[in-house]
């Protein structure tokens, strides 16, 4: 086990190793999956801590409940809506394509690609389920895939953060907490019920995290803009305006 370190980095579910063991706690990444999904998760985490003691959560996307209990003062909270660099989050802009059900490589998304391929930008392609990537990857020359159940996943992953692959199409397992330079994101079938707000927030935050590059491109092609769409376009529009006021 730990060993009585004094810092301990671990998994939520190793939590339930311990009881009343912690002084401070903090859970990055709160609001994802299995942490919100898993009530024994949350109840693990309680039984961790020491009766007199912090918890800290870490989320650019916080959930309806943490939204809640923040607006009514019930939890302490300090909002940071500026990116390290200075530079807005990128805006997503809706695509509209209607054809994505009837074909693999939609007419808009194929339009787009060409563009990037004419200008030299490198690609983060998101799509709504494993089958789907695979799919795209056999008719986009050039392109890669890299989901949860390919074995090499890491290793592509690790080609497209050196540079050394444009094009990467991917699933829900690269919404977060991964950086690549100089990248473009697009999500496919943005509508699709596996992008949440929170998800496309992430998604969008790909984009632009270089500041040698903080203007990368996110767009959302859909067959019709969900609400989990919007909510995170005004979400990100929202953020933008916190910060630009807080540079004044």
């Amino acid at each position: 086990m730990d060993e009585g370190a004094q810092f301990l980095l671990a998994t939520t579910h190793q939590l339930l190793y311990y009881a009343r063991a912690f002084d401070v706690m903090i859970i990055d990444e709160v609001d994802a999956f299995p942490y919100h999904a898993d009530p024994m998760l949350p109840y693990s985490t309680a039984r961790a801590l020491k009766t007199d003691s912090t918890l800290i959560y870490l989320t650019a996307t916080p959930r309806l409940d943490l939204k809640i209990r923040s607006h009514l003062k019930l939890l302490p909270t300090v909002f940071v809506p500026q990116r390290f660099h200075g530079h807005p989050l990128p805006v997503p802009v809706f695509l509209a394509s209607f054809d994505l059900k009837k074909r693999v490589v939609p007419k808009a998304l194929k339009v787009w690609l060409d563009e990037k391929k004419r200008t030299g930008r490198r690609v983060l392609l998101f799509a709504p389920t494993i089958e789907k990537a695979e799919k795209l990857k056999g008719e986009l020359p050039g392109s890669i895939s890299a989901h949860s159940e390919d074995p090499d996943r890491e290793d592509k992953i690790g080609r497209f953060r050196q540079k050394e692959v444009d094009f990467l199409i991917t699933t829900t397992i690269l919404e977060r907490g991964v950086t690549f330079p100089s990248i473009d994101v697009a999500v496919l079938d943005a509508s699709h019920d596996v992008f949440d707000e929170a998800a496309l927030v992430q998604i969008a935050g790909r984009a632009g995290r270089s500041p040698e590059d903080p203007d990368g491109d996110v767009v959302f092609f859909h067959d019709g803009a969900s609400d989990a769409m919007v909510n995170a376009r005004d979400s990100i529009r929202k953020m933008n305006k916190l910060a630009e006021k807080g540079l004044k």
